[in-house]
């Protein structure tokens, strides 16, 4: 900036540097905030407006229309239906196939979130090496979980069929018999085992995590003695504690939701039986989960408000595990930053 400035008369005068950083500051707050001012603060919501309209149009009016339906006798197809109050809560605590639904959804969410757990953490432990090739091995562990489910399902049915699967024609050249893999007691073995097919999904996120863990740490505990065991349980596992929470909050849901599986699993799909392969006396005791029956009260039996309360339910059930595991998390989940003016734990 020149150190001269013109005069009200016309005349070029010296300015001192100091009265010319004190215009340029002065300057600067004003034309700041008024560059500004050109956005408006609704600006903000029309950013989010697609998808704030989608999460009302799909989400939360969907929820809250079903939670009125299930205080009605809706079928689904005719418009005579009425106000039933909680009717059909109380028909769902007298349900047995309601409790044994829930039953079998709880020991397989059991068995298939800890196993999903630690396998999809040992493989990304053991393709986090500098090895040779070390890319394709990752990408063969990822690529079941790219596969649509339907199609993953289809072809387990099609390995673990009884009278046309891969599996029983091998078995058949040594003399061994039949076997129905997908009946009981086989049958909740093979929906575990599928659930287990797609562990490159959480292998991707904990190598994530593993890649982000200071190698110094490491480093410095094999200085000290430390062994591999010690290693991953006092620095690799606090550290990947939130990734961990992360995976298990999700895959504890994702096993309460499922449906799909234990759908086309069931060997009565091309039976044709009457009464639709959802029905109770069709699928096997072991395939039998809470969205099974959910799914036969809408598309075999038209209860639709039944179906509708049993929704709510399950997301109560949702929700309580949900919170249940947030609350246990200041226990078990340790973070870098301070969390609740506690460094480095929650």
């Amino acid at each position: 900036m020149s150190d001269d400035a013109v005069s009200d008369n016309g005349a070029l005068e010296a300015v001192p540097p100091r009265a010319l950083a004190a215009r340029g500051a002065a300057w600067t707050l004003q034309r700041g905030p008024r560059r500004w001012r050109r956005y408006s603060p609704w600006m903000f919501y029309a950013f989010v407006s697609p998808w704030l309209l989608g999460f009302l149009a799909l989400t939360a009016i969907p929820m809250f229309y079903a939670l009125g339906m299930s205080f009605t006798n809706f079928d689904g197809l005719s418009g005579h239906w009425h106000w039933v109050g909680f009717a059909n809560y109380n028909k769902a605590w007298h349900d047995q196939h309601f409790w044994s639904g829930l039953r079998t959804t709880a020991v397989y969410g059991v068995v298939t979130v800890p196993l999903s757990l630690a396998g999809g953490l040992g493989l990304a432990v053991l393709v986090n090496r500098r090895l040779r090739a070390v890319g394709v091995f990752r990408t063969i562990f990822y690529l079941p979980s790219v596969i649509p489910v339907v199609a993953t399902t289809l072809m387990f049915k099609l390995l673990f069929d009884r009278n046309t699967g891969l599996l029983n024609t091998v078995l058949s050249w040594f003399g061994v018999g039949a076997v129905g893999w997908l009946s009981d007691p086989w049958a909740f073995k093979i929906m575990v085992l599928l659930a287990l097919w797609g562990l490159g999904g959480g292998m991707v996120i904990f190598l994530a995590g593993l890649q982000g863990i200071p190698a110094e740490l490491l480093e410095a505990a094999t200085v000290d003695g430390a062994g591999a065991w010690q290693r991953f349980r006092r620095i690799t596992l606090p550290i990947l504690s939130p990734v961990v929470f992360f995976q298990f909050v999700f895959a504890t849901i994702a096993s309460l939701q499922t449906v799909v599986q234990p759908l086309l699993l069931s060997p009565a799909v091309n039976s044709g039986a009457g009464g639709g392969f959802t029905d109770p006396t069709h699928v096997q005791a072991g395939d039998y989960l809470y969205m099974v029956h959910v799914y036969a009260q809408f598309f075999d039996y038209q209860q639709y408000g039944y179906g509708a309360a049993l929704l709510w339910i399950l997301f109560v059930v949702i929700l309580v595990i949900t919170a249940a595991i947030l609350r246990s998390s200041s226990f078990w989940v340790y973070y870098e930053v301070e969390q609740d003016g506690k460094a480095g734990r929650r």
